[in-house]
């Protein structure tokens, strides 16, 4: 009832018609799912239920978020397809059991590819952005939902990601800052993954940046459904080893050990405390 009232004063708001019809499209991409409560999580798949993934369900990038009331909760975000454009949408879970699925707004949110930090920063929700299609940025939100005007850190400028770049999951805290795992794309549309430091008190600071990528790929990952491609949506710390997946060429996947020490004193330009010698020459 209220949308109808609020198409019937078209002729003294203009813009009524747009705004119910942008309420429609977000409530009928607003869903929720819950799973039987003896099921394992291997039963547990989501499929496509709104119009706007109906072609889709993307690159989700979930992590365990502390949240600004002081608990927790699994959140992801992900791309949604409908064979014309993309859109990020925000998966929600408390017990990997029952999810929430909801659009995301604002320019933050534009394009594809937002990763979430783990925590809040400075009171607010901090993400990843490529809201423009081509380099890494810092959006921050109150809410999860609305995604304000992104902050651009990191810009192509080595051969490997001039085309375009992005991120390959959550930030990492480290006691050096934010590792963010970046994907370049590069001539041949080649996708090679590098990596990014930021500051963990205000991550539009840039600490360190790698010049080249820690994993292209090898001959036998150049080949498959999509070829050229190493790309991941998210990795994690075991002790000081840095634990990634990565699919190749859309066709299978493997995982990448990566001294983390090692990966932080070429970030900072220093040498780590922890980080294994070079030998003589």
């Amino acid at each position: 009832m209220a949308l109808a009232g609020l198409r019937a004063q078209r002729l003294t708001r203009g813009a009524s018609a747009r705004t119910a019809e942008h309420v429609e499209r977000i409530a009928a991409d607003t869903y929720a799912v819950e799973f039987p409560a003896g099921s394992t999580v291997q039963e547990r798949v989501l499929m496509p239920r709104a119009p706007s993934e109906s072609r889709g369900m993307e690159d989700v990038r979930l992590l365990r978020l502390s949240t600004l009331d002081g608990g927790t909760e699994h959140v992801g975000t992900y791309t949604a397809y409908n064979g014309r454009e993309v859109r990020v949408h925000l998966l929600r879970t408390p017990d990997l059991r029952t999810y929430r699925s909801t659009p995301l707004s604002g320019p933050g949110s534009r394009d594809k590819g937002l990763a979430l930090f783990p925590r809040p920063i400075g009171g607010r929700y901090v993400a990843i952005s490529r809201a423009d299609r081509e380099s890494n940025a810092v959006t921050t939100s109150a809410d999860l939902l609305h995604w304000e005007a992104p902050v651009r850190v990191q810009a192509s400028q080595q051969p490997w990601e001039f085309v375009q770049l992005g991120n390959c999951g959550p930030p990492l805290e480290t006691e050096e800052g934010w590792l963010v795992l970046t994907h370049g794309v590069g001539p041949m549309r080649t996708y090679a993954i590098g990596a990014l430091l930021l500051d963990l008190d205000d991550p539009t600071v840039v600490v360190g940046r790698l010049e080249d990528p820690i994993l292209s790929p090898t001959e036998d990952e150049r080949s498959g459904y999509v070829p050229n491609v190493v790309y991941s949506c998210g990795a994690m710390l075991h002790g000081r080893t840095l634990v990634l997946p990565y699919g190749c060429s859309d066709t299978f996947t493997r995982i990448a050990l990566v001294d983390l020490d090692a990966l932080l004193s070429l970030l900072t330009g220093r040498a780590h405390p922890r980080a294994p010698s070079r030998p003589a020459p």
